[in-house]
């Protein structure tokens, strides 16, 4: 990264080389390890079956419950893409911390927009193969198909995945400033968010003050669009434009907070610290 201005390129230039150069690397870790590729499957799974069969649990009752009940497992899903978007994300940033690698792409060519490009892509790879057969076991398992959510389904994703990876970035700079002492972050800090971003319940049932905190978290517009859609056949866009700029506020802080972090992990020499 300190080469980022040679040759006259800007810090802010990307060269599709080196993104590809960096996403095939990832690949090829991920593809060499069936235990890898296993997990990516295995919890999505776990978690689709379980709140799954509460939905159907919930479903032979009367009047609400009934109705609400599909949403759970479209709820756990849209978790899923959240979730898993940060970890696949913060787990590629880790692949370099584990293998001590973090200091030979500092001290190579390699852009931090680079580095996080690839980083983003590699969080669709590994999500797109733990939640499409998860997608459709549910289909053949509770008939639930996310696919048939449509555009809605798009509007949905993009926003999940922009705060995944804000949080991801802000994560990876804690990262490179602490070493691999705060590594527990990158596997609980979207926990954090999971009570508030109102995944499983309207916002209403919050207190009044919890509320305002809610309403300031973009997950929390995309889950109660989706409850809108599934119970009341609602598409609300409103709210995805509303999440759409909050995530664009909440990737901006998370950019400036890794740009920081980097800044003062070179400057404590931490860079070449990855460890505990």
């Amino acid at each position: 990264m300190s080469g980022a201005t040679r040759n006259g390129g800007g810090e802010w230039e990307i060269s599709g080389r080196r993104i590809a150069a960096l996403v095939e690397r990832y690949w090829y870790l991920l593809r060499s390890s069936w235990p890898r590729l296993l997990d990516l499957v295995y919890w999505p799974a776990v978690q689709m079956l379980m709140w799954g069969f509460l939905q159907t649990y919930v479903s032979q009752s009367d009047g609400v419950l009934a109705r609400a009940g599909g949403t759970f497992i479209g709820a756990v899903l849209l978790w899923d893409i959240l979730f898993r978007g940060q970890l696949g994300f913060s787990v590629s940033f880790l692949e370099e911390m584990w293998s001590r690698n973090l200091a030979n792409l500092m001290m190579s060519p390699l852009r931090p927009i680079e580095f996080v490009i690839a980083l983003m892509i590699m969080s669709i790879v590994r999500l797109s193969i733990g939640l499409v057969p998860v997608t459709f076991l549910a289909i053949a398992f509770f008939g639930f198909n996310l696919w048939g959510l449509g555009l809605a389904l798009a509007a949905f994703f993009v926003n999940l995945m922009l705060t995944s990876w804000a949080v991801g970035i802000f994560v990876s700079g804690i990262l490179l400033r602490n070493g691999l002492g705060a590594e527990n972050l990158a596997w609980t800090i979207m926990f954090l968010m999971l009570p508030l971003a109102c995944v499983y319940y309207p916002v209403a049932v919050l207190p009044g003050w919890l509320q305002t905190i809610a309403w300031m978290l973009p997950p929390t517009y995309v889950f109660e669009g989706m409850r809108a859609l599934m119970i009341d056949h609602v598409f609300r866009a409103d709210l995805m434009l509303w999440a759409l700029g909050l995530n664009v506020v909440l990737f901006a802080a998370g950019t400036a907070g890794f740009l920081a972090l980097l800044k003062s992990a070179r400057r404590q020499g931490s860079l070449l610290q990855t460890g505990e």
